[in-house]
């Protein structure tokens, strides 16, 4: 795997050149950054941005191997952020809809980079796993 010290250098440089930022937006960042490093938030924000509005159950569905209890703890989250926006429709049973906000469409976009870094990326992932499992000691 190489590495460009140049080039690490070099940005190293401008960062410490940057003005520091303020730390309302220091703390807005570190929150986000919590909140989208959440697998599940991740994979909610995909589905609603290529599914559009979709029922609880259907989400459900849509969400491989999530329980009940940690997606409604997640759309609830979504929801405080501004990410997801809850609409109850007055009929028995309940008809619970979720759909993302502009602000999740765009938090979705912004994040859309990683999925293509990860993909131009995949095959020198896995040769660098590869090496490293190579060099670890057999298990017993």
């Amino acid at each position: 795997m190489s590495i460009d010290l140049a080039r690490h250098h070099d940005i190293q440089r401008k960062l410490s050149l940057a003005d520091k930022p303020d730390p309302r937006v220091e703390a807005l960042v570190t929150g986000v950054i919590a909140r989208v490093a959440d697998k599940w938030t991740m994979i909610i924000l995909d589905v609603l941005a290529t599914q559009g509005e979709l029922r609880f159950t259907q989400l459900a569905r849509q969400v491989d191997g999530i329980s009940q209890k940690m997606l409604t703890q997640t759309l609830r989250e979504m929801e405080r952020e501004g990410l997801v926006l809850r609409t109850v429709h007055p009929v028995v049973p309940p008809h619970v809809e979720y759909r993302l906000t502009d602000l999740g469409l765009s938090l979705g976009a912004a994040f859309c980079g990683v999925w293509v870094w990860a993909e131009k990326n995949l095959e020198t992932i896995e040769a660098a796993r590869e090496r490293f499992d190579a060099r670890q000691p057999a298990k017993a």
